[in-house]
């Protein structure tokens, strides 16, 4: 489900939260969101909210797809790799390639 979205936050929960706070955020989400308990009015955002909800609870539910999805959101925000500096010299002064140490700066 995830396309980007943290379902944490879906849910309203912290990401080390248990099985019963996530379950307990799942039904109040569900109360405020069901088609049963919503005026007519907010249709739309509801149905939205209400779509995103049940995927994320399915997914943080589960404790292998929590896992793993636990574990591209890991990978995820460590960022892409560091680029790596490399010294390039002509090949008159006949010095090889060489790459420098890589350091990350932030």
């Amino acid at each position: 489900m995830d396309n980007g979205q943290n379902l944490y936050r879906v849910l309203g929960v912290a990401p080390t939260a248990t099985h019963e706070e996530i379950l307990r955020a799942y039904r109040g989400m569900l109360r405020r969101t069901h088609p049963d308990t919503r005026s007519a009015a907010s249709c739309a955002q509801s149905d939205e909210l209400l779509r995103q909800v049940l995927a994320a609870y399915a997914v943080l539910r589960d404790p292998q797809r929590r896992a793993d999805y636990d574990r591209r959101r890991a990978a995820s925000a460590s960022g892409p790799p560091t680029p790596v500096r490399v010294h390039w010299y002509p090949a008159r002064f006949s010095i090889p390639l060489r790459a420098g140490p890589v350091t990350r700066h932030g």
